[in-house]
């Protein structure tokens, strides 16, 4: 029998995933890290739980801070699909500092599934990022 995720596809089958960046202020725009990429630099990092109050970003504008984006109650209803969709066996990606860099709807999920602790992995030293002083629009998707 091969093990199944909590949507119910095979864990060996390729997850297909829609183009993801996590931003951070830059100098002159934000700094984007391509998630495929992060997820490629974090893949030997060991996990460890991780106490869910601990994560402050949850307390943050963090979904729609950059852009013109307003988080309209369609903009948030589509991230609570995300995060009703999201597959939780991979472990969240956290920077060196402890900030959340993949991983916010499987964080979501967590809480709201009552949960206490998250499986994560960390930077020791914060990888560079992919673009720098971008915006998140001229990004490729």
């Amino acid at each position: 029998m091969v093990p199944k995720t909590a949507a119910g596809k095979d864990l060996g089958e390729a997850v297909r995933m829609r183009k993801q960046y996590n931003f951070w202020p830059g100098e002159h725009g934000v700094d984007a890290w391509d998630i495929d990429h992060l997820i490629e630099l974090s893949r030997d990092l060991p996990i460890c739980d991780v106490p869910l109050d601990s994560i402050t970003e949850v307390d943050s504008d963090y979904w729609f801070r950059y852009g013109p984006v307003v988080p309209t109650v369609r903009l948030i209803v589509e991230h609570m699909k995300l995060v009703n969709e999201v597959e939780v066996v991979h472990p969240v990606i956290l920077g060196a500092e402890g900030r959340v860099m993949d991983g916010m709807h499987r964080i979501a999920r967590a809480i709201l599934e009552g949960r206490s602790t998250i499986k994560a992995v960390q930077f020791v030293i914060e990888p560079e990022p992919d673009y720098r002083n971008c915006s998140p629009e001229d990004l490729p998707y």
